[in-house]
């Protein structure tokens, strides 16, 4: 019987560095996917649809919603982002550890749902290094950059609902501490019960 993945959600203010983390991550670990969201969000220069996110319009996607097909939704900045509930089931019944990139609110829909999905919160080093990350991204103007400066507050104060905390200082030292909690999950007394069975019953007969 194949073991069940386990699922994490990330989350974090944009400029924490999150998908840089989740990019490197995947490149040192095996047996790791992450859920391409969709979105009603308009693709930026460079992104591909359906690598970057499945790019949808407002009408699909609330068609979408109508069917139940999201296990979680939620509005970012004028724009609609779900999770597919069929692929994050199918992936992680075939053995297979699975990664959300999501904000607080998704990240909360989720645990409410599966409340054996480990949690985790990037944070930045500092106010003045996540408005220098924005601004170097050269992805935004400077209302939508001032904009998400001001959530950000509100964002990171949903820190304490998650599991894990890392904060983004140094990129290798953080990426190191995302591989030692993707690699503990795999170590779970419950997960290591459920692989190691047969060996557990027979050491206690």
């Amino acid at each position: 019987m194949t073991q069940r993945g386990t699922l994490y959600t990330i989350s974090a203010p944009s400029g924490a560095g999150k998908t840089s983390l989740v990019t490197a991550l995947l490149e040192k670990s095996t047996g790791l996917k992450v859920s391409t969201s969709h979105t009603t969000r308009p693709k930026r220069p460079g992104e591909i649809d359906g690598v970057d996110y499945h790019f949808v319009s407002k009408e699909q996607f609330q068609s979408m919603l109508k069917q139940q097909a999201f296990l979680e939704h939620a509005q970012v900045f004028n724009n609609s982002y779900g999770t597919s509930r069929q692929w994050v089931d199918d992936t992680l019944a075939s053995g297979c550890d699975v990664i959300l990139e999501i904000d607080w609110q998704g990240a909360a829909q989720i645990h409410q749902q599966l409340p054996d999905t480990v949690s985790i919160f990037v944070l930045p080093p500092s106010k003045n290094a996540l408005l220098e990350r924005l601004t170097q991204r050269g992805q935004d103007g400077q209302e939508v950059i001032a904009q998400r400066v001001a959530e950000a507050q509100t964002e990171m104060s949903h820190f304490a609902e998650a599991d894990y905390l890392i904060i983004n200082d140094v990129f290798t030292i953080a990426l190191e501490e995302l591989i030692l909690i993707i690699k503990s999950g795999k170590l779970l007394r419950k997960k290591q019960h459920r692989q190691h069975e047969a060996l557990i019953k027979e050491l206690l007969l």
